[in-house]
């Protein structure tokens, strides 16, 4: 057999492995064709996406992977004075769903939760679809503020049935455990935040700072635990301690509340203040609301009364009228009056409440007996302009601004407008309106011994959200009357609960001196008087070494006897002696004034002839 020998060349007559493979040259070259032609295409894609519309693909990108989600804040406290809660916050969630998950099952799902929640169906149709304003692919809020275990069982009931793509995290919901309680004062949150009260007015102190989060989710809408996230943490709110004292405003509003029950008024207000510091102990508007539940209240009951509304104080009046007058040095406590039946003025004729001859008043029967005549004689004795001065600053006519919107300024009169007719008026409590806060401030200045002081809600202090600043810690005080001016007007009050010569002895506190006056006034509705009347008490104690102010008003009272003394007197008796007993203030063992009421012979040392 022939052997064939090998070429010298390299070649053989089999076809070499080289030749099968392809020449190393020609596969180099093969791959840096298809190199050059993936960079080429990356390349193209980067300058598309870089150069031509970088901003529109990065949030596109954004869109498609990332979710942003509120990480909110710890909502601050309302308290009273001794840290009782009045509104706090506890442990809520938030239900939130991927679209891209729920779409699907949207109708069937959305019927659940809406009966679940309580919620509107097609609201929860349109998030659990991904059509709702602000929602994202795989993100959307559901329901916010909802209570962790009704949360809990709505979600473990969709899953339950199959139904997936739903979601819970902290959401801390408000609660208001006082229920009515101070709810005038306090205010509530609705849905999309704060509709009422000091939660409206100090929201920016209250509500903090949400936090956020984002984070990168996969294409089923479930987090990615390496992806990119940036957290921005929340900062929680400020607690807000309140000069309120719980419990003396729970009974404020009881007995306010059987009152204007008893006589069938169309609602009352009642208030405990301070003397010394202005602080508003009690500050009760009846009807009134459940935080918890405001809808269940008409609107009109949803606010502060004692602020918002305004009205005629009526006799009450005459207490800043002649302490007024006093300081300024026409009379004394023992000025002598004839005092006739009727008093002609202009075109006007002023009465008193009962009929009478001419009857030899002193100032303190004056005070005594509510003469409206008695009044307005003595106050000719004013200046031109003098008696407008002094209730200005009294504080009529301006705002009290203890922290709570809605408040009215009252109506006092301007200079132009003052003429003798108007002060006659003004004398005993008519052509002038009051909120209730300003006017047992102006009350609570003679009790202080003429000084006036600016009335606080706040404990310390406090910034609302147009950037006034409130509060105990900026209260401002000024001097209204002389010591001796409000010395001698709190003589000439205590004669009215006295049974021998004033109009309201159910207001008498055993073992206690009390100071006061009553107020009625006719009630101006729609610009004219209808013939409702507004009935007041506004008092002291103890008298000579005062602690409280307590003002009652009640609007339109329909049904048994009513006046000043016998429908609204009671009310502040009451509430005046649990707040003697509360705060354990001792009797002060001192003989009442025995001031006499009237002049001429044959009258007793009590004015009585």
């Amino acid at each position: 057999m022939r052997r064939t020998e090998p070429r010298l060349d390299g070649n053989s007559d089999e076809p070499s492995r080289g030749t099968r493979r392809g020449s190393p040259s020609l596969r180099l070259r093969v791959g840096f064709v298809l190199i050059a032609m993936v960079l080429s295409a990356f390349g193209a894609r980067l300058v598309q996406l870089q150069g031509f519309d970088p901003h529109a693909y990065a949030q596109a990108a954004e869109k498609e992977n990332l979710v942003t989600q509120v990480l909110p804040a710890q909502r601050g406290e309302i308290l009273d004075r001794n840290g009782e809660p009045l509104a706090d916050s506890a442990d809520g969630l938030m239900i939130t769903a991927d679209p891209s998950v729920t779409a699907k099952t949207a109708p069937a799902l959305a019927t659940l939760l809406a009966n679940k929640l309580n919620l509107d169906y097609t609201s929860v149709l349109t998030d659990l679809q991904g059509k709702a304003k602000g929602a994202g692919p795989h993100f959307v809020y559901v329901a916010r503020r909802v209570p962790a275990a009704k949360a809990k069982a709505a979600v473990a009931a969709a899953e339950a049935k199959g139904f997936k793509g739903l979601y819970t995290a902290d959401d801390p919901i408000r609660e208001y455990p006082a229920k009515d309680v101070a709810a005038n004062i306090v205010g509530f949150l609705g849905t999309d935040g704060p509709l009422a009260g000091l939660e409206q007015s100090l929201n920016g102190e209250l509500a903090g700072k949400d936090g956020k989060e984002t984070y990168e989710v996969a294409d089923q809408g479930t987090r990615l635990p390496l992806g990119p996230s940036t957290t921005v943490k929340p900062v929680n709110g400020t607690d807000v301690h309140l000069t309120i004292d719980r419990d003396l405003q729970w009974y404020a509003q009881r007995v306010l509340q059987q009152a204007d029950e008893k006589s069938d008024a169309l609602n009352g207000m009642a208030i405990v203040m301070d003397v010394k510091t202005g602080e508003v102990l009690a500050l009760a508007d009846d009807p009134t609301f459940d935080a918890s539940d405001p809808s269940a209240s008409p609107k009109a009951d949803r606010g502060a009364r004692s602020l918002s509304e305004v009205y005629e104080p009526g006799s009450v009046e005459k207490i800043l009228t002649l302490s007024s007058l006093i300081d300024a040095g026409k009379v004394t406590d023992r000025t002598k009056l004839s005092v006739p039946g009727e008093l002609h003025r202009e075109d006007t004729v002023i009465h008193d409440w009962f009929p009478h001859g001419i009857i030899p008043f002193t100032l303190a029967g004056v005070i005594a007996q509510s003469s409206n005549i008695g009044t307005v004689l003595a106050s000719d004795r004013f200046g031109t302009g003098q008696l407008h001065s002094y209730l200005e600053k009294f504080g009529l006519g301006q705002r009290t601004n203890v922290g709570l919107t809605g408040e009215s300024p009252g109506i006092l009169p301007s200079m132009s407008q003052w003429t003798h007719e108007i002060q006659d008026r003004v004398d005993f409590g008519q052509s002038v309106s009051v909120n209730a806060l300003q006017e047992i401030s102006a009350v609570n200045a003679v009790a202080n011994g003429g000084v006036r002081i600016d009335p606080s809600l706040i404990l310390g202090k406090a910034v609302t959200n147009t950037g006034q600043v409130v509060g105990t810690d900026v209260a401002t005080s000024h001097r209204v009357v002389s010591q001796k001016a409000a010395t001698q007007m709190m003589k000439m009050m205590e004669r009215v609960p006295d049974p021998k010569t004033g109009t309201a002895p159910q207001t008498q506190i055993p073992g206690y001196r009390v100071a006061g006056k009553t107020g009625t006034a006719q009630r101006a509705v729609n610009g004219r008087y209808d013939g409702s009347l507004t009935v007041s008490y506004a008092g002291f104690a103890p008298a000579d070494n005062p602690r409280f102010t307590v003002y009652v008003v009640v609007n339109d009272p329909r049904k048994g006897a009513i006046g000043g003394g016998v429908t609204a007197g009671p009310v502040w008796q009451k509430i005046m002696s649990f707040a003697l007993r509360r705060y354990g203030v001792p009797p002060t063992n001192t003989k009442p004034s025995n001031l006499p009421t009237m002049w001429g012979k044959g009258v007793n040392h009590h004015g009585r002839p």
